[in-house]
């Protein structure tokens, strides 16, 4: 059985994964849409700067976010004086670290669906009549779903086991910024909490392997989807 604190970081590692890639996924289609469709300086610089949080230190990320969402940093500082809003040490925090580490995974995938689509549907939609929105939205939308839902896996998982980003922006607040990792970190750091310890280790595994697991059911049915429309 798991004790309160395993159960509150469990469900605060939940909360925090869903409130991320919730938050990313709107931006991540528009940004894969433009890395995919357009070619130029604005597809490449933003190219560089969704994927540099996969070779970047978790705790370069985590320091940067502590610059730019203190109550000093340009950010935090234009939260707190016009909104009254403070992500230090908070689960908002967490959250934005969780998103900015994960983001490269939503986009990444949903860029290999626009990149597989069939262009020629979109073409057929627009001598019909449709707009490029309508389209966008009817058409390659639906399309290119199962992608989407592969990314918010992906990212949800990303998201789960996010800790570098999040214990040097957030610290490790029991309740508040404690999530899964964390709390095995602080069960590896007490002695007489092995048991602790494993309980969190095997949840986790579990978490990342049934992730996974949907992430290659739906890579594997859009790619039947793929080599179909190609017969």
């Amino acid at each position: 059985m798991l004790n309160p604190l395993e159960i509150e970081a469990l469900k605060l590692s939940g909360f925090i994964a869903i409130v991320a890639v919730s938050a990313s996924v709107i931006p991540g289609i528009i940004i894969a849409w433009i890395i995919s469709r357009k070619k130029g300086l604005l597809s490449s610089t933003l190219n560089m700067i969704v994927y540099l949080p996969l070779v970047l230190p978790p705790v370069v990320i985590g320091y940067l976010l502590l610059l730019l969402f203190s109550h000093n940093g340009i950010i935090g500082n234009f939260l707190l004086v016009y909104f009254n809003i403070s992500v230090n040490f908070s689960w908002k925090g967490a959250a934005i670290a969780a998103a900015v580490v994960s983001f490269p995974l939503l986009v990444r995938s949903i860029k290999l669906g626009f990149d597989t689509f069939d262009y020629k549907i979109e073409e057929a939609a627009y001598i019909n009549g449709a707009s490029k929105l309508d389209c966008f939205i009817s058409i390659i939308l639906p399309q290119i779903f199962p992608s989407i839902i592969t990314g918010i896996t992906l990212a949800f998982a990303r998201c789960l086991a996010e800790f570098g980003a999040t214990i040097t922006f957030v610290s490790n607040i029991p309740g508040e910024t404690q999530t899964l990792p964390l709390a095995l970190y602080t069960a590896t750091q007490i002695p007489g909490t092995e048991e602790s310890a494993m309980r969190l280790v095997i949840i986790s595994i579990v978490l990342a392997f049934i992730s996974v697991a949907i992430a290659e059911i739906l890579a594997n049915k859009t790619n039947k989807r793929i080599l179909g429309g190609k017969d």
